[in-house]
């Protein structure tokens, strides 16, 4: 893993989205895995103002996870987060965006749904991550044992903490996620941390130590990781 460690967030969201774009490049017909939540928007603005459109016009973007039991335009799930940040503006077509449904009525086959496409589309070229307050990626939770693939999740206290889901009146009851093995089998890997409310959990994660309990920590196992992190975040 190459860990950077910037002044601030936007030097961090300048840096990130000059690396995305470069990773863009590379991809005539890249499949985007994204993360959303506080720390990668200035990320994805930044990136959405240097992407050129013909670059643009082939990107498939793949939803990391969503909230479950609640609309799918909720204003804070992660399905308008992705309309707002990425899909509106760099144009993505209904044909190159699969996402998670919030609220299916089958939650079961809804995840077998989504392996099939990620089955079918993938692997993943580039994955964006966030590191969770607890060291979770995506809804793939500190446990015993972790899942490898598309997975409904028992959503920690921790998750319910997050801003998201402190702004809403009805809580979702779960998770819709992709698995571990489904996030380590990119090709390439970001994870963008920030703030001083994350330093005590990054310093267990640039600790190496890998554990179930941190499962950000089997980023270290991955040969193509880069880890941008502002000076809050790193104490």
């Amino acid at each position: 893993m190459k860990v950077e460690v910037l002044v601030d967030k936007d030097a961090l969201a300048e840096t990130a989205s000059n690396f995305l774009l470069e990773e863009i490049r590379k991809h005539a017909k890249l499949l985007l895995c994204a993360a959303t939540g506080n720390t990668p928007i200035g990320t994805y603005k930044k990136l959405s103002e240097k992407l050129k459109s013909d670059q643009a016009e082939k990107i498939r973007l793949l939803k990391l996870d969503e909230w479950g039991g609640i609309f799918m335009a909720h204003p804070e799930s992660c399905e308008q987060y992705l309309q707002e940040s990425l899909i509106k503006p760099l144009k993505i077509s209904k044909d190159r965006y699969f996402s998670f449904e919030s609220d299916p009525n089958n939650p079961e086959l809804e995840i077998k749904r989504m392996q099939k496409i990620l089955d079918r589309e993938g692997p993943i070229d580039l994955c964006v991550l966030g590191l969770g307050a607890n060291g979770h990626l995506a809804f793939n939770e500190p446990a015993d044992q972790l899942i490898p693939h598309c997975h409904i999740a028992d959503l920690s206290s921790a998750s319910m903490q997050h801003s998201m889901a402190q702004a809403m009146e009805e809580k979702p009851t779960y998770g819709l996620s992709l698995g571990m093995a489904d996030i380590l089998q990119s090709k390439t890997i970001v994870i963008l941390i920030s703030g001083k409310h994350k330093r005590a959990i990054t310093k267990a994660f640039l600790s190496q130590k890998i554990s179930t309990q941190l499962p950000a920590s089997f980023l270290w196992l991955h040969p193509r990781t880069y880890c941008f992190l502002d000076q809050e975040a790193f104490g």
